[in-house]
């Protein structure tokens, strides 16, 4: 049997933790606001929640990480020691930091602290992980940036510390967060944990001597350095907006998302320690599915079985702008392409609702409603014992009126399901 990598999940709320670990997650990274990169949806902005957060995580046996991966500007050094005290005495299992100054005043304060190297440090190579290990600290999260390949040689050449990547969720469309978009269209600073996604807005491009009309032919930037092209975002119709590229490309279009499931097995081989899901301003469903699919897929690679490919179109269903597996395999075969390709596209749902309550005198389930779906529909309820596909034959409204359509968000329905799948996450087949 080959050692099992932790898996790591993502919690903006108490509500994603114990999902997270009712659904496989070893541990769950979360951050106060004011020092980490995830200013919206994050409820752990008081020290009570993350008391609550911290001690319930061991209650479980699992772990919490308290993210600190900010890059502060002066201001908030005068304050960082005296916020993060109160934070220390919760005994987080580690801190995750990216700032040398602040790694500096926490090793030199808290030194029986453990502290993981973020991401957003864009560590590439072995060496800087042996530089930051001679700084005491006990896992390098590496840059997204890096291949399979590279992965395995900073594993053999650094085999003393915790190596830790991501495997999925949304990527930057800039090096590995370092990206100013956000800063310069709305004056929020993403390295300051305000980010507005700016890369994933809906843009259209023209051209100068057709302003706001959208072009149909592929823009040859490069061929053609004379031409200007605009961009126009679709929620500031008339501010147009020059881009330029050069023979590198241009870099303010939203990336694909990662999913890299499919390389599990390669990193169980390689000796990887934690395999980390982003996500935190995500929802509870979000975490749900992918704490699943990934827990499987560990447990499978563990034990060395084969990839499940129904677990690629189970991660289908969730909301993405595509997919990638990033930079982990530079090439790929057209048989690798369509394997992908083929299972992803096959069995695909889409969240519709929650199973909140088990109705014993009408002997069905209420279900606060996500998206439509219909009587007659083939669903499936996610759940932390094991999931259920059925296909829905009854649905009833509040007065308990026969109804045939849950139209969509903010409606409450009952339906055919048992009591045991309370609490469940219920998705529809397309």
């Amino acid at each position: 049997m080959r050692k099992a990598p932790e898996l790591l999940a993502p919690a903006g709320s108490l509500e994603m933790m114990r999902t997270a670990f009712d659904f496989g997650a070893d541990a769950i990274y979360a951050g106060q606001p004011r020092y980490s990169l995830r200013v919206r949806n994050n409820s752990f902005s008081t020290i009570g929640a993350l008391k609550e957060g911290i001690d319930e995580a061991h209650a479980r046996g699992k772990q919490f990480f308290v993210v600190s991966n900010i890059f502060p500007h002066n201001a908030k050094l005068t304050t960082y020691l005296a916020d993060m005290a109160p934070v220390i005495e919760l005994k987080p299992d580690a801190l995750i930091m990216s700032d040398p100054g602040l790694i500096d005043m926490v090793r030199e304060t808290w030194p029986d602290q453990a502290v993981h190297l973020s991401v957003q440090s864009n560590t590439v190579n072995w060496a800087a992980v042996r530089f930051w290990k001679k700084l005491g600290l006990t896992r390098i999260i590496l840059s997204r940036e890096l291949s399979l390949d590279e992965v395995a040689e900073i594993r053999q050449q650094c085999p003393d510390i915790e190596l830790e990547v991501f495997i999925h969720g949304a990527l930057c469309i800039a090096y590995s967060g370092r990206c100013l978009l956000s800063g310069y269209f709305n004056h929020r600073d993403p390295n300051q944990g305000s980010c507005t996604n700016s890369c994933r807005w809906d843009y259209k491009v023209s051209s100068s001597d057709k302003p706001g009309e959208t072009l149909n032919q592929p823009v040859q930037f490069y061929s053609h350095p004379d031409q200007e092209i605009l961009l126009e975002e679709r929620q500031r119709p008339g501010e147009l907006m020059p881009i330029e590229e050069d023979e590198h490309g241009t870099y303010i279009m939203n990336s694909k998302d990662l999913r890299a499931i499919e390389h599990v097995q390669r990193l169980v081989e390689i000796g990887v320690d934690s395999l980390k899901i982003e996500g935190r301003t995500k929802s509870p469903y979000y975490v749900a599915r992918t704490a699943q699919s990934y827990r499987q897929a560990i447990d499978d690679a563990v034990a060395g079985r084969p990839l499940d490919p129904k677990l690629l179109s189970e991660l289908e269903g969730l909301a993405n702008r595509g997919y990638t597996d990033g930079f982990y395999q530079r090439h790929h075969d057209a048989d690798y392409q369509n394997y992908l390709r083929g299972h992803s596209e096959s069995e695909r749902s889409l969240y519709v609702g929650d199973a909140v309550r088990f109705d014993e005198v009408r002997g069905l389930m209420e279900i606060e409603v996500k998206n439509k779906f219909t009587v007659g529909d083939r669903l499936e309820c996610v759940h932390p014992a094991g999931n259920h596909v059925w296909q829905l034959l009854r649905m009833e409204n509040k007065a308990g009126e026969a109804i045939t359509v849950a139209p969509g968000s903010g409606h409450r329905v009952w339906v055919d399901l048992p009591a045991l799948y309370t609490k469940s996450f219920v998705a529809r087949f397309v």
